[in-house]
């Protein structure tokens, strides 16, 4: 019984298809699976190459040039790869929107540390920098900034600390401002 003939008898289309499933979806299902996908994602791709093939199949002018189970991987294969270079550009896209999100987020942050420094005064926010960012020793920082001694550059590091720390209060700036 040639191919089209198969399809068009209700009885025969469904033991068609029945055959089609029981010798082609295993190969498929291995080609899925050793290319990135799962099970639900075989059952899919399977489902779809069916419709595509049956549509093929029953329309004019068409000939099976391969097997039947050949095609049918043919086109399984051809739209896991569609399926895969979708989700794969769709993955840099999220990556994409996340790293500006992330970006933006730290900007934010950044500005709210930088105003709080600026409210503490010029020589605070240097002082702070130079120990904090530029991981100056307290010795170094002294010497720096002119101190006779390194607990005299202790004790003003401690009082720029505190003055952003009252700033911070007075804002009523929370932990979780900061936090993204």
């Amino acid at each position: 019984m040639k191919l089209k003939d198969k399809l068009k008898n209700p009885k025969s289309r469904e033991s068609f298809f029945l055959d089609m499933y029981r010798q082609s979806f295993p190969s498929v299902a291995g080609y899925v699976k050793k290319n990135g996908g799962t099970l639900e994602d075989a059952k899919d791709i399977f489902q779809d190459s069916l419709v595509i093939f049956y549509e093929k199949a029953v329309s004019p002018g068409f000939v099976l040039k391969k097997s039947e189970k050949a095609y049918l991987f043919g086109i399984a294969k051809h739209l896991w790869f569609n399926r895969r270079h979708e989700i794969s550009h769709f993955q840099e896209l999220e990556d994409h929107e996340d790293l500006i999100s992330q970006d933006e987020a730290n900007h934010g942050l950044g500005n709210k540390i930088v105003e709080l420094l600026e409210a503490s005064g010029k020589k605070c926010m240097e002082m702070l920098k130079a120990f904090y960012y530029d991981h100056l020793s307290m010795e170094e920082l002294s010497a720096s900034f002119g101190y006779a001694t390194t607990r005299s550059a202790t004790v003003q590091k401690y009082k720029c600390l505190e003055k952003v720390r009252d700033k911070v209060k007075e804002k009523t700036l929370h932990y979780e401002d900061f936090i993204a």
